[in-house]
């Protein structure tokens, strides 16, 4: 079916950036929804941005301004670059794609904002 591989997660200080990817085992131009939730210790599963296969994007308010999705379709990646990260950006990334009826997650990568 579709498998996703998350990428770029890491380290950072308060204020730095990240560039997340999610790789996808076949087009993406067939997946209509695609999009980035993330897990903090202690929290429920959050959506974080979703991209249509049209691009129009949404976000959670917390990341509006500061986090941006995008894709490649050549690349059958998405992207999710998060600039002035703050410490309540640690959790744990998850890519999710939806085909149809059917939905699709990643293994997820790690993100800490820490000074």
């Amino acid at each position: 079916q579709v498998q996703l591989v998350e990428s770029g997660g890491g380290l950072v200080q308060p204020g730095g950036s990240l560039r997340l990817s999610c790789a996808a085992s076949r087009s993406i131009l067939s997946l209509g929804l695609m999009g980035w939730y993330r897990q903090a210790p202690g929290k429920e599963r959050e959506l974080v941005a979703t991209i249509t296969s049209g691009s129009w994007t949404n976000y959670v308010d917390s990341v509006k301004g500061r986090f941006t999705i995008s894709r490649d379709n050549a690349k059958d990646t998405v992207y999710l670059q998060m600039n002035s990260l703050k410490p309540e950006d640690t959790a744990v990334y998850y890519c999710n794609a939806i085909d149809g009826a059917q939905v699709y997650w990643g293994q997820g990568t790690q993100v800490t904002v820490s000074s």
